[in-house]
């Protein structure tokens, strides 16, 4: 499956971004879809997951509230809404797919697929 990520951008504290995840060459049936970052100085991060029947989320619990993965099976596409943002949440955010769910949702190196990739920028 390959993955196409998009929605990045500059985006003052405080404001919000959608970020859109599109999948080709398979649906996502079966799929646990995850997004993680990389910012200026860390290591990747786990952002959010949606587990393979959709019905549950995972998030840490600095970013519940904030944060909101979702996906849509008929696009395709899985999103992350980013509310409220802080300087800190700049960075690229990648998303990942596996099939079937993870032991450990956090784990990056669990996830098969990845996105290129796409640039947050908070200003304060």
């Amino acid at each position: 499956v390959q993955l196409q990520a998009s929605g990045g951008g500059l985006v003052q504290a405080g404001g919000s971004l959608r970020l859109s995840c599109a999948a080709s060459g398979r649906t996502f049936g079966g799929f646990t879809l995850g997004w993680f970052r990389n910012g200026p100085g860390k290591g990747r991060e786990f952002v959010a997951a949606i587990t393979q029947s959709g019905r549950n989320t995972v998030l840490p619990n600095s970013l519940k509230g904030r944060f909101t993965i979702s996906r849509d099976i008929v696009r395709n596409t899985v999103y992350l809404q980013m509310n409220s943002l802080k300087p800190e949440d700049a960075a690229v955010y990648y998303c990942a797919a596996r099939l079937l769910d993870p032991p450990d949702f956090t784990d990056s190196a669990l996830y098969n697929y990845w996105g290129q990739g796409t640039l947050v920028t908070v200003s304060s």
